[in-house]
């Protein structure tokens, strides 16, 4: 599968082009999504040969809320704004993966609305889990599940054969309008089965090479990622290992849960990041800023699809406690800094081994403030090193002894060493 060769650059439109908080649902189109077709080429020149892009469908707030599956949230444009933006991707050889919200939708989503207006008289009733025998704080006469607690997210039915016709209808839509290649499966835990397994049958029968990866937490993830289902899942047990054993000076964390994972996953490309749309910035996560360059180096070594989020290559800060526009600022045009060369670097190396797309795995050495693993593909072998330690390390490895800087993190191929200095 494509993916499995890729480096994903993770944007989230509605914050990463300035957006109104809020829909007006005014029908004035603003098009500002042209702002990302406008950086394609430097995304490209970046090193990223795919992107994840955040809801960009019609929504109440914050693109999670769907009020519309068929039609681009005005606030960023209109459809023909997506296509060119998804053409340009595609010119620049980057693949385009999609937010796809089918758990749940927002209040104004229009079924929802009709069931507000007409009650057990709406031919949409069936599209939800409704009890028509209390009310809730809107005052619908009626209460209904949502997702997680959250009343502004009205949960589907999607064992309603209207309802997956009408989701997988629009999926067909993106397919064919813009020539999308995959789609992200936001709270993928919460989906049924079947529901996923229709929406894989479909996209394959559409297009062959379609990638399908999902929201999960924790849990096995097999119970998604099977021939039937998913192609792929994010890896939060990876995410919060890697900046858990950095900041806890503790590797043996992120050591355990990749050795656990080679055992549950070993031939299945798990989906990896530092930090995204819903959770702090790797930059203010980290205790020690010096650990930044050396973070990124382990997660494009290891096993898995690296992704990184938008912003974050430059190491702007975002702190979840603030709130999600903390998370998901407006981008403006930033010089490069010493970090986003670095990521710059980690992708043309990354291009230039497979061994980091299908290598083996093999712990090297291990202590509380080292880590050094061997990845090897027919012959090929790189060997990652991180020292988190204030001092040098020394480690022999096929007989030599190689030297890694304190604060440093290496990556030695067949002998060949480049060391990234925090």
């Amino acid at each position: 599968m494509w993916a499995d060769e890729s480096l994903f650059y993770h944007i989230y439109p509605l914050g990463y082009c300035g957006a109104p908080e809020k829909n007006a649902f005014s029908g004035k189109v603003s098009h500002d999504i042209n702002k990302i077709t406008d950086r394609v080429e430097s995304i490209k020149n970046l090193g990223f040969n795919a992107v994840y892009l955040g809801p960009i469908n019609q929504s109440t707030a914050h693109g999670y809320d769907t009020a519309d599956y068929y039609m681009v949230d005005e606030r960023l444009g209109d459809k023909e704004d997506f296509k060119r933006l998804c053409a340009k991707f595609h010119e620049a050889g980057i693949r385009v993966v999609l937010d796809g919200v089918f758990n749940h939708v927002g209040r104004d989503f229009k079924p929802f609305v009709d069931v507000k207006n007409n009650k057990q008289n709406s031919k949409y009733k069936d599209w939800f889990y409704i009890k028509w025998d209390k009310d809730n704080q809107y005052n619908d006469g009626f209460i209904y599940k949502d997702w997680e607690g959250c009343s502004d997210l009205v949960k589907l039915n999607l064992t309603n054969p209207e309802v997956k016709e009408h989701i997988l209808g629009a999926v067909k839509g993106w397919i064919d309008d813009y020539g999308i290649d995959g789609l992200r499966l936001d709270v993928a835990y919460c989906l049924e089965n079947d529901f996923i397994k229709g929406l894989h049958t479909l996209v394959r029968s559409v297009k062959e090479d379609f990638w399908l990866m999902g929201e999960t937490l924790h849990g096995d993830y097999n119970q998604w990622l099977n021939d039937d289902m998913l192609d792929s899942v994010t890896n939060y047990e990876c995410y919060k290992g890697m900046f858990s054993s950095f900041n806890t000076r503790n590797m043996f964390e992120i050591a355990h849960s990749i050795n656990r994972q080679q055992n549950l996953y070993r031939d299945k490309h798990l989906f990896m990041f530092v930090d995204n749309h819903d959770v702090s910035r790797i930059a203010t996560i980290l205790k020690d800023k010096r650990d930044l360059k050396l973070i990124y180096t382990m997660m494009f070594a290891l096993p898995g699809i690296p992704c990184v989020y938008a912003g974050s290559e430059y190491g702007i800060e975002g702190d979840k406690k603030s709130g999600d526009k903390a998370l998901r600022p407006e981008m403006q045009d930033i010089e490069y800094t010493d970090l986003t060369k670095h990521i710059q670097n980690l992708c043309s190396v990354y291009y230039s081994h497979r061994v980091f797309c299908y290598g083996s795995y093999r712990e090297v050495k291990l202590t509380n403030e080292f880590y050094a693993f061997e990845r090897e593909l027919d012959g090929d072998k790189v060997v990652c090193a991180v020292n988190v330690a204030d001092e040098e390390h020394v480690f022999n490895y096929g007989g030599r002894d190689i030297n890694v800087p304190a604060k440093a993190a290496l990556l030695d191929f067949n002998g060949e060493a480049n060391i990234y200095q925090g």
